[in-house]
């Protein structure tokens, strides 16, 4: 049996193609090029394929894979997308072999990428792209801060991608959101693809400010006592400002001891022995009728056992505690004190006798 090397196939423009390079003497070509009609992936008959809109894989007839199995196109498939009317150019790999023949099926991001038209036509050329070992990422929107834990969700993301482009903006969707992301750079850096493979690497990822993107400016808060101290240049001393709105509403003044009353109020937290003594029998001649204790229980107004309990509303706060000022010695602050350390003069452990001259004493 002889093997012609002209017989081709009339209906495969590719066999055509084939036969011609083989008679001229020349070798047969190792590159997939053809060109599809190509869809969005929701316009795809059968199962709805939502992880798949989301991906950077497309998907392609099933004679795409006799010709890529033909030309000896090894694992990983990577396509170069040519939109020669836009001169628009990207990457993708290939999910399945299921579509019609002579249509190609896209995700919806690839189309914006390449500004394509449902039914406009694509060229699709097989390509080899180097291992990926950095990318600069830039969140398109600032809700993907929101995400607790974002290397996580790019990881199982990436499953579903098979290289990346310089330039592309990528969607990924991630409970019930999608969010786009834009390729900054790419390491390695082809001059002439600007795109790497991202199956089988290690792939070191860095992250830009989401667009958008506000650093929230610290700005400090105070309370109207603070507020009503700055204004008249010192902190009144005492209980808290009159005029304060939280302290009126929970009657502060009638609650909260005095300064005085607060070291006695330390020494009588409990009532359990704040009363006077009793006998347990009564002596003779003495009236058997016991006195009457007093109350330890604390009176609103009158109360010297310690600042009572503040039953505020859930979701409130007081600080409107007494302030002790700093006690002053002999007239003299703190901060007036502190440059006359070590000054006077210098005292002696023994007393001199009289008409001692040596400078010296002797014990008694």
């Amino acid at each position: 049996m002889s093997f012609n090397a002209g017989f081709y196939d009339e209906d495969d423009p590719m066999a055509m193609y084939q036969a011609a390079m083989l008679r001229r003497g020349g070798p047969p070509p190792r590159r997939f090029d053809e060109y599809y009609r190509c869809y969005p992936i929701v316009m795809m008959p059968g199962a709805d394929r939502e992880t798949a809109n989301h991906g950077g894989k497309v998907f392609l007839p099933a004679s795409a894979l006799d010709k890529l199995t033909r030309l000896h196109i090894t694992y990983p498939m990577l396509f170069e997308l040519i939109n020669g009317v836009k001169e628009r150019t990207t990457h993708a790999g290939v999910l399945e072999f299921v579509a019609e023949e002579g249509k190609i099926y896209l995700p919806y991001w690839l189309m914006q990428t390449l500004l394509l038209e449902p039914g406009d036509l694509l060229q699709i050329k097989s390509t080899d792209l180097p291992l990926g070992s950095f990318i600069k990422l830039q969140p398109q929107d600032s809700s993907f801060l929101e995400i607790s834990d974002p290397k996580a969700v790019l990881e199982n993301a990436f499953r579903n991608f098979s290289c990346l482009t310089k330039g592309d903006i990528f969607t990924f969707s991630y409970n019930d959101s999608v969010y786009s992301i834009a390729v900054l750079e790419v390491k390695p850096d082809d001059p002439q693809k600007h795109a790497i493979c991202t199956l089988e690497t290690d792939l070191s990822v860095d992250f830009a400010p989401p667009v958008g993107y506000e650093e929230p400016s610290r700005t400090g808060t105070s309370t109207p006592a603070s507020a009503a101290g700055k204004s008249s240049g010192k902190l009144a001393s005492g209980h808290i400002q009159p005029h304060g709105t939280m302290a009126q509403a929970i009657n502060y003044a009638s609650i909260a001891p005095s300064s005085e009353f607060a070291a006695a109020g330390a020494k009588a937290v409990s009532s359990n022995f704040g009363t006077q003594g009793h006998r347990l029998t009564t002596k003779k001649g003495i009236g058997g009728k016991a006195p009457t204790p007093k109350p330890s229980t604390p009176i609103q107004g009158a109360s010297k056992n310690g600042p009572q309990p503040l039953r505020l509303p859930p979701g409130k706060l007081f600080f409107g505690y007494e302030i002790k000022p700093v006690k002053e010695k002999d007239g003299v602050t703190p901060e007036e004190g502190q440059g006359v350390s070590f000054q006077g003069q210098g005292q002696s452990l023994r007393k001199k006798k009289q008409g001692d001259t040596s400078g010296t004493s002797t014990p008694r």
